[in-house]
Order: C-alpha cells, then structure tokens, then sequence
C-alpha cells in the first residue's frame, strides 16, 4: 500500500481526491493535513489517522510516500517542493502552478529530488474528449482546421477563486480544462496566443469570463471560452474540410460531407452529399477520478508513465501565462 497524506481537505480534496484514495487498497491514508477545524474533524472522523495544521510537521513525523495537494492554487508549488524535497512523491491538481517560473521551480525539485511529480490534468481523461478523438481519428470530418472548446454558466462565485492574492481566476481555474483539452486532438506546437479576460459579475479582482485563441504551427486555430451569463452553448465545434462536430456536453453529433469527384465550374456551388449520425456518451467529460487513481497508483509502481508529462504541463503553463500577458497588453502573444 502507499502511504499517502492528503493536503488540503476542502470541497475537492474531501471528495475527488479522497472518494477513489479510500476505495483503493492500493493506497493507505497515513495523515490529512488542512488549517480549517472543521475540516480535520471531519478527516478524523472518516480515516482515524493524524491530523495535521502544519504540513511540515506533517512531512517530518509521517513521512507518507506519497502527498496529494489540493489546496489554493498560490500555495501549489511551494507546497509541492517542499514535499519532494522531503522525499514523497506529489500529485498537485490544477493549476500545477500559476506561473512559469514556478512550474519550473517545480520540475527542478523533482530532479533533484528524484521523486515523481505528477501534475492533476482529469479532464484528459474525458469521455466527450475520447470519443471526438475517435470520430477525428476515422476521419469522418476531414482535415480539421479549427476546434472550439466552450463552457457557460449563469452562477455567481464568493469563494477565494474570485481573488488574485490566492491564485484565482477563471484563467487558471478553467483553462486547465479548456485549453489543454483541444490541444490534445492536434499534435502541433502552439505559435501565438491571444487572450481576452474580462471580469463581468462575479466580485473580487480576477477575471470570470475568458475567450483565448490558440494559432498552432499545424493551421489549425484553438478557441477556448468560458462564459459567464450564458446558456446553452455547444461545449465542442470542431470544424474539418469534410465536415463538423457538434457536441452539448455527453451528445456528440456529426455532419460529415462527401464531395464530388469533378465540380461542374458553371455551378454557383458544388453538390455535396450529407451524412450526420449522433453518439452518445457515458461517463464524466471532466475525467473520471475512479479510473485515474489506479492508473496513479501503477506509475507510482513505475509499471506505466503517467499519462501527464511535465512537459506538456510546462507547455500549458506558457500558454495560460501567455494569455494573461496578451489580454493586458491587446495583442497576440509570441510562445
């Protein structure tokens, strides 16, 4: 078993972290640590392990093997270093960092300390995401050239996720999600980024509404949006030479076309025939964290990698900073 310490016991740490960490024989909960009373008692109660205030102390008298951190995001990669340095492997949600050179400081700790350091990135893992792959891969829309990746809410937030002093922000919040989701369809560097962030009707000072436009080197154009004040947008429109998809969170459908071989030049527009089926998927679009955690557990092992590199993690570091430098400045952003 792997002994494991939870830091961090709020809302996601108590429920998507813990939920498949007790489920698993696979991992042995040793030590929760989190500032909140509440929280600890509540951690007690359900594990009968120590609790901890203090992570440090945490670090110094567990010493688990293996640290889950789900805490508020500025707190993320010092709390990370100081878990490998420490010697235990870290799993760290998102976002891994807030900035680029923080992810870097990151990566730099792992090295040295030989530990693994596992950036949280679920929605890789989403059904709507395989399933688009799939109808991509069949090539039933043609040659893409331009993915949408949306989502829209009318509810208010007064969390600390409305504060720039703790990291928060929709950028950082859901760009993890909608950023890197598309950019796993297409295997291309990004070239430019161009960030719109806008704080609309949630209260603190970070942004509640964000669109960002990926250019990769490949042609193909990336728009991720979240949108405050808005229903009932598509969550996927992927555009192909051959057709498009259409997705509402788990109902998939596809407009494929089939061109004619030769093109009548006296036409206004060519005929085309059309074909459209719809797929239904099951399961959660954001990842499910009953399937990830056994995978978590065999890369522990060092019987499989991790399915996030630090790499590609870096990667979306530059480019959620590259947005929030292209919003303040109204320009496209070089990476």
């Amino acid at each position: 078993m792997i002994r494991t310490a939870i830091l961090g016991y709020g809302r996601n740490g108590s429920t998507m972290h813990a939920n498949p960490i007790e489920k698993y024989d696979d991992f042995e909960v040793v030590a929760v640590c989190d500032i909140d009373p509440e929280a600890q008692e509540k951690a007690k109660k359900r594990f009968g392990c120590p609790i901890y205030d203090d992570y440090h102390q945490m670090l110094e008298v567990e010493k688990p093997e293996f640290v889950v951190i789900v805490t508020r995001s500025s707190q993320h990669a010092q709390m990370a270093i100081d878990c490998l340095m420490a010697g235990a492997h870290v799993l760290v949600t998102k976002p891994w960092a807030t900035n680029v050179l923080d992810a870097q400081r990151m990566i730099a700790a792992q090295q040295i300390s030989g530990r693994k350091l596992f950036p949280w990135l679920p929605a890789r893992f989403g059904v709507d995401l395989r399933a688009i792959k799939e109808i991509i891969d069949r090539g039933d829309i043609g040659r893409v050239f331009e993915i949408r990746r949306s989502a829209c809410t009318f509810g208010l937030r007064f969390d600390w996720q409305t504060e720039s002093k703790y990291g928060g922000g929709y950028l950082l919040n859901w760009g993890p999600h909608l950023i890197d989701q598309p950019l796993q369809l297409t295997d291309s560097p990004v070239k430019y980024v161009y960030g719109n962030l806008r704080q609309t009707i949630n209260p603190g000072d970070v942004e509640d509404n964000l669109r960002v436009i990926c250019h990769l080197e490949n042609g193909v154009t990336v728009v991720s949006e979240y949108l405050i004040a808005a229903g009932d947008y598509p969550s996927w429109v992927i555009q192909g030479d051959r057709g498009t998809i259409y997705a509402h969170d788990h109902e998939i459908k596809v407009h494929s076309i089939k061109l004619p071989e030769h093109v009548d030049k006296s036409e206004y527009r060519s005929k085309v025939e059309h074909k459209e089926y719809t797929v239904t998927c099951e399961g959660n679009i954001y990842g499910d964290e009953f399937e990830i955690y056994p995978h978590i557990a065999r890369a522990l092992r060092g019987e499989e990698p991790y399915f996030v590199t630090l790499e590609s993690a870096l990667r979306l570091s530059r480019i959620l900073e590259a947005a929030k430098r292209s919003s303040e400045l109204h320009q496209e952003v070089c990476l």
